[in-house]
C-alpha cells in the first residue's frame, strides 16, 4: 500500500494563495472584463480624438509663414468671446494648433472652453464644445472604466447612495480584488524547483487549445505583473477616500484638509478686515520674452501652458514639458514677475524628492503617460493583458473541475450461502 507523501510548507503556502487567487478572480471576474477594457481603449483617448478631430489639433503650415503673437492672437480671440481668457497651451510642433481656455458663464466645462486657433490666420478652427462620435464614445469607455456607467441611470439602485458612487464602489473593490489576485498569482507562479523556472517564461501556443490557455494567463501575467500592479493599487484612490487617505499617507505626502472643506484641519485664525486698496494696473512683456526668459531656466524642447495673470499682484505661470516618445507626463513649472520677467520660482519635477515626484505622478502612473507614447504602449498591452486574465482564469479552472476524478466506492460482496 503506496503512503501518502507528506506536502512541504512550501506546496501548503501556494495550496492556500492558490486558493485565495481562483475565489478572489472569480468573484470579480464579471467586473474586471469591462473595466480593464474600457482602461484599453482609454490609453490611447488623446490620440484617438485628435485622429478623428484632426481639424481641431493639425494644420498645415504655409512656407514661410509665421506664427502671430500671443497678443496678436488673444486681440482676435476677444472680439469673438465674451468671457475670461486665463491660459493658451503654445506647442512645440509648428503644425498644430493654440489652445486658448475662456471661462464663459453657460460653459458647461467647470475647466472652461478651450478654443482652438491657427496661429498663423488667427482663425478659430473649433472649441472643445463640439460634439462628435469619438469624443461621446470616449467619454463612455470613461464612464464604464469609473462607474460601469450606472451614471447614466438617474434613479438610485440603492436608496439614496447615488448611482455613480455605486459603481465606483464596484469598480474600486473589483480593482483592489485585482491587485490581491495579482500579488497572490505572482507567489503561484514561483515554482518549487530552481531549475523549472524556464518553463514558466515560455509561451506555449503549438500544443493544445488547454495548454496554451495556461501558458496565456500564467506567462502573459508574469511579463505584465509590473504594470498590471501599478495600475491595481493607484486605481482604488479615485473610489474610495480611505484609500487615498492612506496612499498619501504611505508616501509622506498627505496633508489635513482646512477646516469648511470637509477635513477636520486646525481652525484657521481670526481674517483681518480688508484695507482697501487701490488697483494698479497690469502692465504686461510681449509673451514671447516670458517665453524666452523660461528657456533660459528650461533649455529643452517641450510645449508650454501659460496662465495669464490675474492683476498686477499675480505672477505669469509657465508650465513646460518635454516632447517626444520617451517624454515624460511631468513638467516644470517657472513664475515669472509680470513687469520685469524676472523668475520668482521654479520648480524643477527632478529635482522633488522621490516620494513628491511619484504622489505627482499617480494619475501618469495609472494611465499610462508616465514616459509618452513608450508607456503608453506598454500598458495598452498589459491592459489587454489584463482583460484576458478573468478569462483564461475561468477557462483554467473549469478544465481543472473536469479532470477532479469521482471519488471511488468500495463496495463489500456479501457472501451468499449455498443452496
Amino acid at each position: 500500500m503506496k503512503t501518502k507523501k507528506k506536502k512541504t510548507n512550501w506546496q501548503k503556502v501556494r495550496k492556500f494563495f492558490n486558493d485565495i487567487h481562483l475565489w478572489i478572480g472569480l468573484a470579480s471576474a464579471l467586473v474586471l472584463i469591462p473595466v480593464c477594457l474600457s482602461g484599453t481603449i482609454y490609453v490611447y483617448n488623446s490620440e484617438l480624438q485628435e485622429m478623428f478631430s484632426a481639424h481641431l489639433y493639425h494644420i498645415e503650415k504655409e512656407e514661410g509663414n509665421t506664427r502671430k503673437s500671443i497678443e496678436a492672437l488673444t486681440q482676435a480671440l476677444s472680439t469673438e468671446v465674451s468671457g475670461d481668457i486665463t491660459a493658451v497651451s503654445v506647442p512645440h510642433d509648428q503644425e498644430r494648433t493654440y489652445e486658448f481656455t475662456v471661462r464663459e458663464k453657460d460653459s458647461r466645462s467647470r475647466f472652461g472652453t478651450r478654443y482652438y486657433m491657427n496661429p498663423y490666420s488667427a482663425e478659430i478652427v473649433g472649441t472643445s464644445e463640439e460634439k462628435n462620435a469619438i469624443a461621446d464614445f470616449m467619454r463612455d469607455m470613461f464612464s464604464l472604466h469609473r462607474w460601469l456607467l450606472l451614471d447614466k441611470i438617474e434613479e438610485p439602485l440603492i436608496g439614496e447612495l447615488p448611482n455613480r458612487k455605486l459603481g465606483s464602489y464596484i469598480s474600486g473593490t473589483a480593482t483592489i480584488l485585482f491587485t490581491l489576485g495579482v500579488i497572490t498569482g505572482i507567489v503561484i507562479w514561483f515554482p518549487q524547483k530552481l531549475k523549472s523556472w524556464k518553463q514558466g517564461l515560455r509561451l506555449k501556443l503549438n500544443g493544445s487549445w488547454k495548454r496554451a490557455n495556461h501558458d496565456l494567463h500564467n506567462t502573459l501575467a508574469f511579463y505584465s505583473f509590473f504594470i498590471l500592479l501599478i495600475m491595481g493599487l493607484t486605481g482604488p484612490q479615485w473610489s474610495f477616500p480611505w484609500y487615498r487617505t492612506g496612499l498619501q499617507k504611505a508616501l509622506g505626502t498627505y496633508q489635513e484638509s482646512p477646516q469648511g472643506r470637509g477635513g477636520h484641519g486646525k481652525p484657521s485664525a481670526p481674517k483681518e478686515e480688508k484695507q482697501e486698496t487701490v488697483a494698479t494696473p497690469l502692465k504686461l512683456l510681449p509673451y514671447a520674452e516670458y517665453i524666452e526668459v523660461a528657456d533660459k531656466s528650461l533649455p529643452y524642447d517641450g510645449d508650454y501652458r501659460i496662465t495669464f495673470p490675474k492683476d498686477a499682484n499675480s505672477q505669469v505661470e509657465i508650465y513646460k514639458t518635454k516632447v517626444g516618445f520617451f517624454a515624460p507626463a511631468a513638467g516644470d513649472r517657472i513664475n515669472l514677475d509680470p513687469r520685469t520677467a524676472a523668475v520668482t520660482d521654479i520648480q524643477l519635477f527632478h529635482a522633488q524628492p522621490f516620494n513628491q515626484r511619484l504622489a505627482r505622478s499617480i494619475k501618469a502612473l495609472h494611465i499610462g503617460s508616465v514616459y509618452g507614447g513608450f508607456s503608453k504602449l506598454l500598458y495598452f498591452i498589459s491592459c489587454l493583458i489584463a482583460t484576458s486574465l478573468p478569462i483564461t482564469g475561468t477557462l483554467i479552472w473549469i478544465n481543472k473541475m473536469k479532470k477532479k476524478p469521482a471519488r471511488k466506492t468500495t463496495k463489500t460482496r456479501q457472501a451468499v450461502p449455498a443452496s
